[in-house]
């Protein structure tokens, strides 16, 4: 096995299945990992049916590339949902499957492919989100574990150096189903326009690569500018 390799989790639909396409586009070997038993991965990937949240289920998968991919120069912890719900509505177990799914599948990830990922000098992309920064009423665990994913990153960054390059992306509004957003919506981005997949597909692309060997630790927000923009009532 010569291909670099990146495992994408959340990886069947979204931003990362936009991850896994560029990827595989630019020549690497993909496993995609999602609990959607309808998913797929790119051509010349692979595709695995497991929770990343469960211990278990990460050791297998990790050790499944162990055996068969037999490296692993990237890994991209995409996988997330969101449970939006008054706080007084939102149960114990409830907060806990967001928190499990969105920021510990990080932790039982790098700490199960450490050993590969440092062989490799290889890194690990993390997906947060903006509302990491700001949020809107109702979806308390879903902005902890994405700040949480964020400060995580750093944390790995500095534990994993200098072998492993640890970096976070917080995108900002990605259109990945639904209607299409009205031209108010886009022009409320400075950018221009409500963002895609592949805008973050790309970045990521990058962050797996050599190109960005100096750089670690960061986070990236990339959401057409709308947390760098004031907003007054009307």
């Amino acid at each position: 096995m010569t291909a670099r390799v990146a495992l994408v989790t959340g990886g069947a639909h979204g931003i990362g299945a936009g991850i896994a396409a560029r990827l595989s586009q630019d020549g690497w070997r993909v496993v995609v990992a999602d609990r959607d038993p309808a998913g797929s991965a790119p051509a010349g990937g692979r595709y695995v049916v497991g929770d990343v949240g469960d211990e278990a289920s990460v050791a297998a998968l990790v050790l499944s590339i162990e055996t068969m991919e037999q490296r692993l120069d990237a890994l991209v912890c995409n996988a997330g949902f969101m449970i939006r719900k008054p706080i007084g509505q939102l149960s114990l177990a409830e907060w806990n499957a967001v928190l499990t799914t969105n920021l510990t599948s990080t932790f039982l990830l790098v700490r199960a492919a450490e050993a590969l990922l440092r062989t490799a000098k290889g890194a690990v992309i993390t997906i947060a989100s903006s509302r990491a920064r700001m949020s809107e009423p109702h979806t308390e665990s879903y902005s902890a574990s994405k700040g949480g994913l964020v400060a995580l990153t750093h944390a790995l960054a500095i534990s994993l150096a200098p072998d492993v390059r640890v970096n976070c992306i917080s995108p900002g509004w990605i259109v990945t189903k639904g209607p299409e957003p009205t031209p108010e919506e886009h022009a409320f981005h400075p950018a221009g326009r409500v963002g895609k997949p592949e805008d973050i597909a790309a970045l990521a692309a990058f962050l797996a690569g050599p190109e960005s060997g100096f750089i670690t630790g960061t986070e990236f927000v990339v959401d057409g500018g709308v947390t760098r923009k004031m907003i007054y009532p009307a």
